[in-house]
């Protein structure tokens, strides 16, 4: 299930509301037609309404930001002042920068960490408990935290979704492809672990935890059956 981000955001002076995106839409129109009735015809509102919400601007800056010329009210000319123009210009500012940090933020790649831990000949997988893939087997492992480091995140998911405590003994890749994971750009580190310790113990979002041959996977979940095939490639070549 797809879910989009929506936000809002309000400009205040000492603490009083002054615009949000419908004010400030309002205000950019009636500087490009040179009319309030124009503006207000776009935005779909009366100028009753419109000229309401310039009232209610100009009350909390205390100055006017609506200069109009001779023409009647329907008719005549009407352009932002100093006041106007930089109210406008300064939550424009404010929405163009909050935007770009928080569209590239949502944008980067979510950094994770898998392993692959084998017992007696045998892989351990978790059963996932969640969605997506909710009842389908996959490598355990997890999001890195912010100042984890990647080895420490896959030793920590890996006590926490199985029980058992491990040590790194290499690295078996990188893998980036954006399409990988339903909820967005995930890449993997995947690292092959060795058994320290602990018994185990399903944990965290696993519902089950068990060990299987490697020649008798289940169906997996992500591309997690290609990472056990490039994991087996690479073991039979260092055999």
């Amino acid at each position: 299930m797809a879910y989009d981000l929506e936000y809002r955001i309000w400009l205040k002076r000492n603490g009083r509301f002054l615009i949000s995106s419908g004010r400030a839409k309002l205000l950019r129109f009636i500087e490009e037609k040179g009319s309030i009735s124009k503006a207000a015809e776009e935005m779909r509102m009366s100028y009753r309404h419109a000229w309401g919400a310039i009232k209610k601007v100009e009350d909390a800056l205390d100055t006017k930001v609506i200069t109009s010329e001779r023409g009647g009210q329907e008719g005549g000319a009407s352009r932002l002042t100093e006041a106007g123009k930089e109210v406008l210009i300064a939550y424009e500012n404010q929405v163009m920068m909050f935007d770009d940090q928080i569209k590239n933020q949502y944008k980067k790649p979510t950094l994770t960490a898998d392993g692959v831990l084998i017992i007696d000949d045998q892989v351990v997988l978790i059963q996932r408990g969640k969605e997506p893939y909710k009842g389908y087997f996959a490598l355990p492992g997890g999001i890195v935290e912010y100042g984890e480091s990647i080895e420490n995140c896959v030793v920590r998911e890996l006590e926490e979704e199985t029980g058992l405590r491990t040590e790194i003994l290499d690295m078996v890749g990188v893998y980036s492809d954006p399409g990988r994971d339903p909820r967005g750009h995930f890449v993997s580190v995947v690292f092959h672990l060795a058994k320290i310790g602990g018994d185990i113990e399903s944990g965290d979002d696993a519902a089950e935890v068990k060990l299987f041959p490697l020649d008798q996977l289940p169906e997996m979940a992500f591309d997690h059956s290609q990472i056990l095939k490039d994991f087996i490639e690479m073991r039979s070549e260092m055999l």
